[in-house]
């Protein structure tokens, strides 16, 4: 095997590093959209820096920025949305949608509803979703980074992290995990796993609560579906008000 590629959601370390160390072969991530094409690519053909888990550099022909809600370009270590600037972009052929105006125009940007940020080598990593992209206590936690976390401990074969309605945090970091045949679900296990967790993140994204399950919502082609579960714990939070207001 000479060369590797992965499109979608970013590739857990573990992953990265199985096909190092087995394999003798490097997984160039790349990052794209139907509505783009591939934009941001590690290029097999060119000599750079391949920062573990970014999903690379701009490809020829499109200028990438990110931006803060108020459409202001952010530098290095500033979580932000992905965006094309189009006025600078002769590559990026997307006009809008047939039919209908779209809310992805802003100015001379197109946004992509995803949330990244740059890296110190000039490439761009994916933080998530702007819909997944959790808001606890003030800080801005990126689902892939918990799970990639979560995924380093033996016990855990999958996981998925939402954010759970909460009122004094605004949300609560929470993991849906699915164990190891070898492990059994319990209180101390759960606690395990949020210190594992915790020794190696912030101490502001440790999943506060663990659900075990025996398997995660996905699209036909094995893409993890976290609005699924998102919308699950908003629907338990809204009937557990319900009743508080009835009572």
């Amino acid at each position: 095997m000479r060369i590797v590629s992965s499109a979608g959601e970013p590739l857990n370390p573990e992953v990265i590093r199985w096909f190092a160390d087995n394999l003798n072969v490097v997984i160039h991530d790349h990052y794209g959209q139907t509505e783009l094409g591939m934009v941001l690519c590690n290029h097999h053909g060119l000599e750079h820096p391949i920062h573990m888990g970014a999903a690379g550099f701009a490809s020829p022909g499109h200028r990438i920025v990110v931006l803060d809600e108020a459409c202001q370009e952010l530098s290095v270590g500033q979580p932000g949305i992905l965006a094309i600037d189009r006025s600078q972009s002769p590559m990026c052929w997307f006009a809008g949608y047939e039919g209908g105006p779209t809310k992805a125009f802003v100015g001379h940007y197109y946004l992509s509803g995803d949330t990244v940020e740059w890296n110190p080598d000039g490439s761009i990593s994916f933080v998530g979703r702007s819909d997944d992209v959790i808001t606890t206590s003030g800080y801005r936690v990126g689902p892939f980074d918990v799970e990639s976390a979560l995924i380093e401990h033996p016990a855990v074969v999958e996981a998925a992290v939402v954010g759970k309605p909460d009122p004094e945090r605004t949300e609560l970091v929470k993991a849906f995990v699915v164990l190891s045949a070898q492990y059994r679900a319990d209180p101390a296990l759960a606690e395990e796993l949020r210190q594992h967790v915790r020794k190696r993140l912030a101490a502001h994204s440790y999943p506060r609560e663990i659900e075990f399950v025996s398997e995660l919502p996905k699209t036909p082609s094995g893409k993890l579906q976290r609005f699924i579960l998102r919308n699950q714990e908003i629907a338990k939070a809204q009937e557990a008000a319900a009743k508080n207001v009835s009572a």
